[in-house]
């Protein structure tokens, strides 16, 4: 794609950057095909190629975001299935970063689109405050039939997420550290992350029990905080920035302490963003490198195990349907090792179709585009129910609550399964079903 930046437009780094991204779109149109929005919509202008020229426009000629622009931009999920099939290498996550970014330094949105927003900002980052908010959620659950306006959809979306039931608090949840109950083979960090301790506390337990039993050392940092993934996509960049410097501080103080390993994530949606930290604060001198090393320590739980020796288990009689969540299988290009865990275990595994289509979660999407955000799930667990597994499978909590909400099929991350099938408990969720 010709560009017609002007030389000062280009001394900022970050219109820099966006440049050079995109000079490499050919307006191929590969991407349609497999985004979402367009799968969905129909609309050129909800299509990665459609953003991009809208991105270029905006950014080339020096304008504040326009009511258009945002309308566009906000529709897309990040899922980055598109970066997945560009054949030009078109780096499409770093561009809407910064066209969001851009937006929300330009672009007054209504009262209640802002004010929505600043609430989402200011709890779910913050695990006291999202479980307080999840309380709350059951006093405000009967008013849900009065917020079917447009403006106040993404409440009464709020109020569809939230469990009926808050799980309490878990000892694994806490800062510590989990001694190996096998001869020592290595030692990692935890990120304890901000919403998924609250709605499912059993997820890092399950991975720490896991660990401990196969001689990992696990270590859950004091003073960690939210990755800033779910900021970071809503354009708040200095808010993002200041928890990913916190979190960098805290893993740099550890791995220079006692040493690392890895820095183990159960949330892949955390994971990717922590895995572009380097990216991130590349351009801050005291963070630069202290973060390109963070980075690179960064791992997937699915992917940290892949490189245990953990023994092969006989057939379990119990069929899975894996839901690999667009920020593994995209994000990360993780796609083998969770299947391959399943399938080590003695599990047996059925692929949806359409399994690069998002279910529509997508950080807190499902709240700000919840229309969008229902057909997509609608989609996907009709794809899930199709495989009649007994159980449902994948690697994020966003992932979980969403699909959780269209099916009567259990649905566990895999390191839950695996701890079972590695000699903890069955899972709270499936007591009871008639399984192996």
């Amino acid at each position: 794609m010709q560009t017609n930046f002007t030389p000062t437009q280009l001394l900022d780094p970050h219109v820099a950057e966006s440049e050079q991204i995109l000079r490499k779109c050919v307006h191929c149109g590969f991407c349609t095909a497999t985004c979402p929005t367009y799968v969905t919509l129909g609309n050129e202008l909800d299509s990665p190629r459609g953003r991009i020229y809208l991105i270029k426009d905006m950014l080339e000629n020096g304008r504040r975001a326009d009511a258009e622009v945002v309308t566009h931009i906000d529709r897309c999920l990040s899922c980055l299935a598109c970066v997945t099939t560009c054949p030009s290498g078109v780096d499409y996550m770093h561009l809407v970063d910064h066209a969001r970014a851009h937006i929300e330094e330009t672009y007054r949105r209504p009262f209640i689109n802002r004010l929505t927003r600043a609430i989402l900002a200011a709890v779910l980052p913050y695990p006291g405050r999202f479980r307080l908010a999840l309380h709350l959620a059951r006093l405000g659950r009967p008013f849900a039939g009065l917020m079917r306006g447009a403006a106040l959809k993404p409440f009464a979306a709020m109020l569809a997420l939230a469990p009926r039931r808050v799980p309490a608090p878990s000892d694994f949840s806490k800062p510590g550290t989990h001694r190996p109950e096998a001869e020592r083979r290595g030692r990692v960090a935890i990120l304890s992350g901000c919403a998924q301790p609250v709605l499912d506390p059993g997820i890092n337990a399950a991975a720490i029990r896991l660990l401990t039993r196969l001689g990992i050392e696990v270590v859950a940092p004091e003073g960690e905080v939210c990755c800033g993934s779910l900021v970071h996509h809503m354009g708040r960049a200095e808010q993002a920035l200041a928890s990913a410097r916190t979190n960098v501080d805290i893993w740099t103080r550890e791995i220079d302490s006692h040493g690392l390993d890895a820095i183990i994530i159960t949330a892949s949606g955390c994971g990717t963003t922590i895995k572009d930290y380097g990216h991130m604060l590349r351009l801050d001198p005291a963070y630069a490198a202290k973060a390109a090393r963070v980075s690179a320590l960064a791992k997937d739980i699915t992917e940290y195990l892949a490189t245990l020796d953990l023994p092969a288990h006989l057939p379990r009689g119990i069929t899975v349907a894996y839901h690999s969540a667009c920020s593994m299988q995209h994000g990360q290009r993780i796609t083998l090792q969770p299947k391959q865990l399943l399938k080590a275990a003695g599990f047996t595994l059925r692929d949806p179709a359409e399994g690069h289509l998002c279910c529509g979660s997508a950080g807190t999407y499902n709240i700000l585009q919840p229309e969008i955000s229902a057909a997509l799930k609608a989609r996907k667990v009709k794809n899930i129910e199709a495989t009649e597994a007994d159980i449902i499978a994948t690697g994020n909590i966003g992932c979980i609550t969403q699909i959780a909400t269209g099916t009567e099929i259990p649905i566990l991350h895999t390191v839950e399964l695996l701890d079972w099938a590695y000699g903890g408990a069955m899972p709270e969720k499936l007591t009871g079903l008639p399984l192996g």
